[in-house]
């Protein structure tokens, strides 16, 4: 990073706050030059062909983590998803339409991160109104569970993994029913016409790389237990080669059906009842030693779900407007709350070491608030307006202190009563932060109206619950042990306990950043409870530490989640600022990969840049519509 050490942190005045935007737009022609020697020296190949490939075997798409140029835009990890949505931008559609057709591509090729059998978050920004929309598409409890869901009989929480790898984990689908709001609202496009590309890229497959595979490896125990899975994801037993071909006919018909019959054909129809039947059934091996457990979703549970249209967060950083998701999701305000903190320093003069103290103990407090108010708010009263103010985040920023580290589990504050200027808030009653899966998948892209879509997607574990619909192509999600199966501490009140209908709380942070009425840039990342951190610290290294985008994403990354130790990349583990901050009083672990961001830039002139990962899950890939006008 290169900064000067600065002894002190400094105040900063809105005078200040609107420079650092001015000065953010003043380095975009920098950027873009910088974004565009990435593009021809960072491609990064799919995966590596060579091993096992049998008939059918054809070259991997190439993966370009950067990319410049006009007429839209598409971010995402996989190329042919990208590319969906790229062809979607090239015939007329616009962010929307693309962003439901790269999301369908990814259910696909990234079927262990998210599909039909999920739910997510959709953030659209609209260029000709100037305004930020969310859908929540969050996957919903059935309507007979309570706090006891999963706690066996003894009044003991059911262990992790087997809670996971069972039909008690499904909850009700909201993708579906998310794209299919999406396009109504703002799309131009039918259902129909954007599940085309993936319905053809299910039908004749696609090259199957490193990261697929060893996904597919890393669950072979579970999905071999459950007939339909091991089917389809390990042919002949064993997961399938690098560079062979991966076929998924079941899904090129279940999105076909989807095509002629709509969602309905889920949430009223003859594959809802067969994802009812699997969640009440699990069709299990019969030789299986595994015990899995059964779900009691209905039909009335998916005749009853829809999506929410809420406001979205939003705070005002360094003169920008950032836009994020509201509850059921916390990435909305525990992203606004950090920046809140971190707004009054100014972090492009601190030393590296400064910098990361700060952003790491922003993020543990914020983890803390997190965990005390956010869950659901059609069941719980969660104070989101008190969590993204200022005046909140004042009363706590004053807990940071450049000599020592914050102990954690930090104590969480009172939005709803924050302490007085200069009296910091320390009043709440402290409690670990619960356990929450790390996968999911994250897509960005813009058109050339300027419209903008920020929208993350998931089955929640790598491949979700395990259990694969017969016939049907996809996999369920396990997205109700995002609950907590019981409160961390009974002292506390806990926002985040299942209940009839309730959706359980998510990290995910779809996040769209406005200069005045427009978009700077929209970005987001796969992660579980490393999303708000990965995010967070996207954001940061590119307003305020001057980092290119595609450099802002690669960076290595820490997460802060008000946990006794800090979680470190490689990148940081092996450098220099871990032993002065181990010095300071910060205690780390190491986790070899955190998040797997995307992004999408507006530049001059009408161009725009999107930016995907360098390494990470095997590379991103970023796609313009055009390089050239």
């Amino acid at each position: 990073m290169g900064h000067a050490a600065r002894p002190a942190a400094s105040s900063t005045t809105s005078t200040t706050r609107v420079s650092a935007a001015a000065a953010v737009r003043r380095r975009l022609p920098a950027l873009a030059a910088a974004a565009g020697m990435v593009a021809v020296l960072g491609a990064v190949p799919a995966g590596a062909a060579g091993q096992d490939q049998d008939d059918t075997a054809k070259p991997a798409p190439a993966k370009t983590p950067v990319a410049v140029g006009y007429g839209g835009a598409v971010s995402s990890v996989d190329a042919d998803a990208s590319a969906a949505g790229i062809d979607v931008l090239r015939h007329g559609g616009n962010a929307v339409d693309a962003a439901v057709a790269t999301a369908a591509a990814l259910g696909v090729t990234e079927p262990y991160s998210a599909g039909v059998g999920g739910g997510g978050y959709f953030v659209y920004y609209n260029a000709k109104r100037h305004t930020v929309s969310t859908l929540d598409g969050r996957e919903t409890a059935p309507r007979s569970a309570d706090q006891k869901l999963f706690l066996g009989k003894d009044g003991k929480p059911l262990p992790f993994a087997d809670a996971v790898t069972s039909g008690l984990s499904v909850g009700t689908p909201g993708t579906p029913a998310t794209w299919n709001d999406a396009l109504k609202d703002w799309g131009t496009r039918s259902l129909g016409q954007v599940l085309g590309p993936a319905e053809r890229l299910a039908r004749d497959g696609f090259t199957v790389d490193s990261t697929f595979r060893q996904q597919t490896a890393d669950n072979q125990a579970r999905f071999k237990d459950f007939p339909a899975t091991a089917k389809l994801f390990l042919p002949g037993g064993r997961p399938p080669a690098v560079g062979s071909t991966f076929r998924n006919p079941d899904l090129a018909r279940t999105y076909a059906l989807l095509a002629k019959k709509g969602v309905g054909a889920i949430y009223k129809g003859e594959l809802g009842r067969d994802i009812v039947d699997t969640v009440r059934k699990p069709p299990v091996d019969p030789k299986a030693q595994r015990v899995v457990r059964a779900g009691d979703l209905t039909a009335e549970d998916l005749r009853a779900y829809g999506t929410k249209r809420q406001a979205p967060t939003r705070t005002a950083y360094r003169g920008l407007d950032v836009y994020g998701m509201a509850p059921s999701s916390s990435g909305g305000t525990s992203v606004a709350e950090a920046l809140n903190i971190l707004e009054k320093t100014d972090l492009s003069k601190l030393s590296d070491l400064e910098y990361l103290h700060r952003y790491i103990e922003a993020s543990r407090i914020a983890f803390a608030d997190r965990g005390r108010w956010v869950g659901d708010p059609a069941a719980e009263d969660v104070p989101t307006k008190g969590l993204t103010s200022q005046r909140f985040a004042d009363s706590r920023a004053c807990l940071i202190k450049d000599d020592a580290v914050l102990k954690s589990p930090v104590p969480p504050g009172d939005p709803n009563n924050p302490s007085a200027p200069g009296s910091c808030d320390t009043r709440g009653h402290a409690a670990p932060t619960t356990y929450e899966g790390e996968n999911t998948t994250h897509l960005t892209v813009a058109d050339k109206w300027g419209n903008v879509v920020a929208y993350t997607l998931t089955i929640e574990q790598t491949g979700g619950s395990g259990i694969t619909v017969p016939d049907r192509g996809f996999l369920l999600n396990n997205e109700l042990t995002d609950f907590s199966f019981a409160p961390a501490d009974p002292a506390v009140h806990d926002p985040n306990l299942p209940g009839p209908g309730k959706r359980p709380r998510s990290s995910m942070s779809p996040t769209i950043v406005l200069d005045g009425h427009k978009p700077v840039l929209a970005l987001g990342s796969p992660g579980g409870a490393t999303i708000i951190t990965t995010v967070l610290q996207t954001l940061l290294n590119h307003v305020d530490r001057g980092m290119p985008l595609v450099d802002a994403i690669a960076a290595p990354r820490a997460s802060q989640r008000n946990a006794a130790q800090t979680e470190l990349e490689p990148g940081l583990w092996n450098g220099s600022e871990r032993a002065k901050l181990e010095a300071l009083g910060h205690s780390f672990k190491q986790n070899p990969e955190i998040g797997a961001a995307t992004g999408v830039q507006r530049l001059s002139g009408g161009r725009w840049l999107a930016a995907a990962e360098t390494e990470r899950r095997g590379g991103g890939s970023a796609m313009v519509v055009s390089p050239t006008r």
